[in-house]
């Protein structure tokens, strides 16, 4: 009984190992991570064109990931370049400085752009378009502590048709390329290189924008089966310049001359599989995923918010968009299980900010909803402000703020906080204001919850306005227009977006648990084991590791 007793123990760790080694071997570190962002696109998008999707797309990452439904922007405002930026730092405006697409400055007294760099130059362009980095972004993102990690072993690569969708997410030490319109080339600047790399002047040889445009933009399915949509011909939908009505098929080849040439690609699908064109190429030229150290793809969609701002999320051209966007992904994550296989990688998915109803359409179905026409109500405070202290005091109004003279108000010995309140209680008597903050309250006072929360974390006291206006829901700064969308706000339908985690120690699964964006990058920070960037304010997501 002894001797047999022994033999038993004696197997023991004989069986247990070889369990192990039945077990598929997982490594310590991905071999790639994969970002992939979709510009404006809402979470609804997910499940509202669910049964037209594929197999291998969307209902892949969703089916055998982890999808956390209930992640929401924790910060305001809602645009493209602070999304990119707080996705991949683990941070709101309030640390990273990035508070909108473009903001006003009060030294050099102009407009700025977020990744406008005047000390550089275009690479592979002579445009204006080239002169950008992330030279405005205060804090690290997690690409560049991946680097920081392993003395810069990593490869880094951002890629957009939007210049702030590849920079702001490739960090201060990765690679970036964007679009350049005229040309119809990928391009980058000499905050990175001197000259393009070989296999990016292959890609542009082969003239790839010029291929999409040679087609008319017709629906991929027939056209009476977008029952997701409203009908083709509607007043609520913009066009292309040279366009009668916004309806299909839409004839690109004739088009371009009146659109911008090459960079009509923009607004239409056919940039997103452009963009994948790239992304591939970027994964050979750069061998990514190849070497001894973690490397990282952050990849963009950019079309969706351009096809988004001109048709609206009631359009068939959104919805065609999505479709081709999810055989899109299907085709690169295929390429992906041949270049590196599913074990080796990690891809999460997520998008910059959701969308608004078009106003004018909701109107017309008796959901409140309005324009703000801010031009009018500012030149009256000017007036006004005027009248009381002899100076309008107002330097510009930009993302919902308003920029005060400070020096001017201390020059006058004016209690600025008093001033601000004066402001305040100006903008509370328009209709579709919904609250002001002014930045004396926001210095002053810590918001929880709310609307006022998501002002105060998207608010950075050296760039920021002075008084914050927060619009009803549903109603957005006026743009000229009473066709398609924007976004911006605070409300949900700019702040719920998708993210769906998939690969490479993922579990399958979903949660209902409040995630906010933040959160993204420390979760990818435990998964690779590495620091949390330097401004990172995010906590780790639960529940998705294997």
């Amino acid at each position: 009984m002894k001797k047999f007793f022994a033999l038993t123990l004696a197997c023991i760790p004989v069986l247990f190992y070889a369990q192990q080694a039945a077990k598929p071997a997982v490594p310590a570190q991905p071999k790639l991570v994969v970002g992939i962002v979709v510009d404006q696109m809402r979470y609804d998008f997910i499940y509202r064109y669910w049964s037209k999707y594929g197999s291998d797309g969307f209902k892949r990452l969703v089916n055998e990931g982890y999808f956390c439904r209930n992640t929401n922007y924790n910060y305001v405002p809602t645009f493209t370049g602070p999304g990119h930026t707080a996705i991949y730092t683990g941070s709101t405006p309030a640390a990273n400085g990035i508070i909108a697409n473009d903001w006003y400055d009060r030294e050099l007294r102009k407009d700025v752009y977020c990744s406008l760099d005047e000390t550089v130059s275009g690479v592979g362009s002579t445009e204006p378009e080239g002169r950008r980095s992330p030279v405005r972004m205060l804090s690290t993102s997690i690409t560049d502590q991946l680097r920081l990690s392993n003395n810069m072993q990593s490869k880094v690569v951002g890629i957009a048709l939007k210049d702030r969708g590849a920079i702001l997410p490739a960090g201060h030490t990765g690679m970036a390329y964007w679009f350049e319109g005229r040309t119809g080339n990928w391009i980058t600047s000499t905050y990175y290189t001197k000259e393009l790399p070989q296999w990016t002047k292959d890609f542009n040889a082969k003239q790839v924008a010029k291929t999409y445009l040679a087609q008319d933009w017709n629906t991929l399915l027939p056209i009476d089966q977008y029952k997701e949509s409203l009908p083709d011909d509607n007043p609520y939908e913009g066009k292309f310049k040279g366009e009668e009505k916004p309806v299909f098929p839409h004839k690109l080849p004739q088009l371009a001359e009146a659109n911008g040439q090459l960079g009509l690609v923009r607004a239409t699908p056919f940039g997103n599989s452009f963009t994948v064109d790239f992304a591939v190429a970027a994964v050979k030229g750069e061998n990514l995923g190849k070497g001894s150290a973690t490397d990282f793809l952050a990849v963009s969609f950019s079309s969706t918010d351009y096809v988004g701002h001109m048709y609206g999320p009631q359009s068939i051209e959104q919805e065609d968009t999505y479709l081709r966007l999810d055989k899109d992904i299907a085709g690169f994550l295929k390429f992906l299980d041949t270049w590196v296989g599913k074990n080796n990688v990690l891809v999460f998915l997520t998008a910059d900010h959701g969308a608004a109803e078009v106003p004018s359409y909701l109107k017309d179905i008796k959901i409140p909803s309005g324009y703000f026409k801010e031009k009018p109500v500012i030149d009256s405070l000017k007036k006004t402000m005027s009248k009381k202290y002899g100076d309008t005091l107002v330097l510009g109004y930009m993302n919902d703020q308003v920029f005060l003279d400070r020096k001017t108000i201390a020059q006058k010995n004016l209690d600025k906080a008093a001033v601000e309140n004066f402001v305040a209680d100006f903008f509370l008597g328009f209709k579709g204001v919904s609250d002001v903050i002014t930045s004396s309250a926001m210095r002053n006072t810590q918001f929880t919850d709310g609307p006022r929360r998501l002002v105060q974390n998207g608010y950075h006291a050296q760039r920021s306005g002075d008084v914050c206006i927060i619009l009803n829901p549903s109603w957005f700064e006026d743009i000229g227009r009473k066709t398609g969308t924007t976004h911006g706000a605070g409300w949900s339908y700019d702040t719920h977006v998708p993210l769906i985690w998939y690969g490479w120690k993922v579990q399958k699964g979903s949660s209902d648990a409040p995630v906010n964006i933040t959160d993204i990058a420390p979760s990818i920070a435990m998964f690779l084991n590495i620091q949390f960037p330097n401004g990172c304010s995010g906590k780790p997501i639960s529940g998705i590791v294997k």
